[in-house]
């Protein structure tokens, strides 16, 4: 027993001092590329910090755990507490629980779509519309996207004569998608017998939470992408947790089609999928034969129908920047900070796919305006040429490189960033200044006529002024870095009590955050399932209360 005792102290030792060496590095890096643009691997005061909150952060959250467990055990001998009148409301209510909660959500949602009438119809949304109303197409965005925005707006425009009943129109349909989502996951909770006031708090968050509401009323990808992951994460809860789950085609077929609609509603879902499968199948011990099944299934139906559109559509998939966003801005930044990395061959080879007018542009937090200029054509001639040259730089000034990547990624880690990675630019009804939280506006052919002003107001600082992500404590809500901080602790937390069956769920997530380190920039709409799947993370942790805490003292 004593045995047992000393490897689960040190078992929780080595995953605390593992979390809070890298919450540490995360700080400690961040709070230096968000204020000189630049972190100095070199400075021995860094490491000596490091090492200290390292120390200090492991402590806290070993005690962390250990309130929580005692939770856990509290809960297990009293029950679930709660006042008793909302207690009768549930009760009565139960029966009717998934209309309510539907009608809840579309309810908390309605008032902000008339404030910011017709939607917020931004983040590429005119470029989409644009394919489909001049039958121009590219694989830049997600063609099934591109056809259910542009082909709804063409559509209703047609027959009404109105862009702005068109966007609406895309509105309430997405309001209803991620309704019907949102209640499917309250619904499974129910079944699961998760707390009652996990399931209360969780719709409230997702009916008001600033963050949900931009999103689900914004014709971005960004929301249905995140709503099929939702549906793929409660697959893999019950996959976990349920051996009958391979017994079940109903389940099966929801991770079909969740996992479909993932990849084929952003590029990155494609590659954290494939990678999430044969992770799956080393945890997965019995029926793995199934889930290579299902998951091949999932990734021929993404392959036939993007290959399908691309081939009807005569789509044109000829850009390579997207994937090489962090390459492109690491050649731009040792230019600008470190031009003698550079031979005079090496110039002459840049200067074929980056102009010295593009390079001129370069900003740390977005690749942009650089990556916009990038010549497609003279790369896919002789890709291995330029990827020499990448290399060639690279080893001469790792450091810049380095820092290039983290400065366009930071925000993804660091809790209290700043969001305004688009800090003067002018768009079309504004110029974003302090912050871009959210793209807040309606992108022509659409027009804001909004029903209720000072909502609309309301809604207009919280995308585009500073203050909240000044205030203590409610500015972490907002921060894609904290939110990712608070997923990994609870990883932490269950890897720690071996609740292994309750980590499914994370992979994924895990998956797509380190795509999106690869990305242009870091804004909220790259990681929207932080905000959306949080009640059901938080449903994980209930159900995580015990493990191996509760069978061994670690007192």
């Amino acid at each position: 027993m004593r045995s047992d005792k000393k490897r689960f102290k040190n078992r929780s030792l080595l995953i605390a001092g593992v979390f809070s060496f890298l919450f540490s590095a995360a700080i400690l890096f961040g709070a230096r590329l968000d204020s000189v643009e630049n972190v100095d691997v070199k400075d021995i005061t860094l490491w000596l910090q490091l090492a200290a909150f390292t120390v200090i952060f492991t402590g806290f959250v070993l005690l962390s755990w250990r309130f929580l467990d005692s939770l856990g055990k509290r809960e297990r001998t009293e029950g679930e507490k709660l006042p008793q009148i909302i207690t009768n409301v549930i009760q009565r209510t139960d029966g009717y629980a998934d209309v309510l909660s539907f009608l809840f959500l579309i309810l908390c949602w309605l008032p902000v779509f008339l404030a910011v009438y017709p939607g917020f119809f931004v983040y590429d949304a005119q470029d989409e519309y644009i394919q489909v109303a001049t039958r121009t197409f590219s694989t830049h965005h997600p063609l099934v996207h591109v056809l259910l925005l542009g082909g709804v707006i063409c559509g209703v425009h047609k027959l009404t004569d109105s862009y702005n009943l068109g966007i609406a129109c895309y509105t309430v349909f997405q309001m209803a998608v991620a309704a019907g989502v949102f209640t499917f996951l309250f619904s499974y909770l129910r079944k699961k017998k998760v707390s009652r006031f996990i399931r209360l708090a969780g719709i409230v968050w997702l009916g008001l939470f600033p963050t949900v509401v931009m999103f689900t009323l914004c014709s971005a990808k960004d929301a249905l992408f995140t709503l099929a992951l939702l549906l793929l994460l409660v697959c893999l809860l019950e996959m976990g947790m349920e051996e009958a789950f391979f017994e079940k085609k109903g389940w099966q077929i929801l991770f079909v089609l969740a996992g479909t609609g993932l990849m084929l509603l952003r590029n990155n879902g494609f590659y954290a999928f494939v990678v999430m499968i044969p992770l799956l199948l080393l945890v997965q011990k019995r029926r793995r034969g199934r889930l290579l099944f299902l998951a091949v299934c999932a990734v021929a139906g993404c392959l036939f129908v993007n290959g399908g559109l691309k081939l009807a559509l005569h789509a044109d998939d000829s850009e390579y920047q997207e994937l090489l966003t962090v390459p492109i801005q690491q050649l731009a930044r040792t230019y600008k900070y470190a031009p003698e990395a550079f031979s005079g061959e090496d110039v002459e080879i840049l200067h074929e796919v980056l102009e010295e007018e593009a390079l001129s542009l370069y900003t740390p937090r977005l690749s942009d305006p650089v990556k916009y200029r990038f010549d497609n054509g003279a790369f896919a001639r002789d890709k291995g040429r330029y990827a020499r040259l990448w290399l060639r730089v690279g080893m001469k000034k790792p450091l810049i490189y380095l820092n290039a990547w983290w400065m366009t990624s930071y925000g993804f880690w660091y809790p209290d960033t700043v969001i305004n990675v688009y800090g003067g630019n002018t768009v079309f009804t504004f110029t974003y200044k302090d912050n871009s939280y959210f793209g807040y506006e309606v992108e022509q052919p659409g027009v804001r006529e909004s029903k209720i002003p000072w909502l609309d107001e309301v809604y207009r600082k919280l995308s585009l002024e500073v203050w909240k992500e000044k205030i203590p404590v409610i500015s972490w809500l907002f921060s894609p870095g904290a939110m990712f901080w608070l997923y990994a602790f609870l990883f932490a937390w269950l890897l720690n009590n071996r609740r292994y069956e309750l980590l499914y769920p994370f992979l994924p997530i895990f998956l797509i955050w380190l795509t999106v380190l690869l990305g242009p920039t870091y804004l909220p709409r790259y990681v929207l399932f932080f905000w959306y799947c949080l009640p059901l993370f938080f449903a994980v942790a209930k159900m995580g209360f015990g493990g191996d805490a509760k069978n061994i003292d670690t007192q």
